[in-house]
């Protein structure tokens, strides 16, 4: 029996390696940032789809392991102390998963929450700040004659990619030269506002020349280019 068959996820997604960790997300924002700093580590995985037209994320088996019903999360059959663990929220994972390889995180202590300011900074602003922008640029929203709400998440959006925008300045990526989970959170979301959103125009994108450099170098990743489309 594997260490992961008393968690009830496992019957709906069944483990083929259940000695890997096992990964329930979409290719969203959210869910590669963890799929890309797996690829990133080469830590051994296997990818689950949480299938949100089929409502997966709503299944008792996916709460199980979520409550929040969001995607991504995982589930690690070698977590501390060699017990599984599972886990929600991407930054939490993105923090696990560094510690785990001993990568993309550094290892002083001011190093280290620098980066993981700078990994808030993505969770509390760009990531909500941008999805609302897109909800009310490409979906429902563009039906609101008030335009209102769409431009506060428009000037909002904008004034945090010029916090984006000054830090890359002079640095190769948000901590300096050392890439981190605060450049595999962030990237995402700004990939996202200019391409599947359609909002590069709307937020004068071509104002934040640092913030698109950096975002053609994490593009041109190869491991970056493999998680982007995970899973499949």
């Amino acid at each position: 029996m594997s260490a992961l068959s008393a968690y009830p996820i496992t019957r709906k997604w069944p483990a083929l390696h259940p000695d890997r960790i096992q990964l329930y997300s979409l290719p969203t924002p959210n869910g590669v940032k963890v799929s890309i700093l797996l690829e990133e580590t080469g830590l051994p995985y296997e990818a689950h789809k949480v299938d949100f037209a089929s409502n997966d994320q709503l299944s008792p088996e996916f709460l199980s392991l979520n409550p929040n019903n969001k995607i991504p999360a995982i589930l690690d059959p070698q977590g501390p102390g060699g017990r599984p663990l599972a886990l929600f929220e991407s930054g939490a994972i993105l923090l696990y998963l560094a510690d785990k390889a001993g990568t993309f995180l550094p290892a002083d202590p001011a190093g280290r929450y620098e980066a993981i300011q700078w990994l808030m900074f993505q969770m509390g602003g760009v990531g909500p700040m941008f999805g609302q922008l897109g909800f009310f640029h490409k979906f429902a929203g563009k039906d609101y004659e008030d335009k209102r709400p769409r431009d506060r998440y428009v000037a909002e959006s904008q004034r945090l990619l010029a916090v984006l925008e000054r830090q890359l300045d002079g640095r190769d990526w948000l901590l300096g030269k050392d890439y981190s989970i605060a450049d595999i959170a962030t990237f995402p979301w700004v990939r996202n506002l200019i391409g599947f959103y359609g909002a590069g125009e709307l937020v004068r994108i071509q104002n934040y020349p640092n913030v698109l450099r950096v975002l053609d170098a994490f593009l041109a990743r190869p491991a970056v280019q493999r998680g982007l489309s995970i899973p499949g």
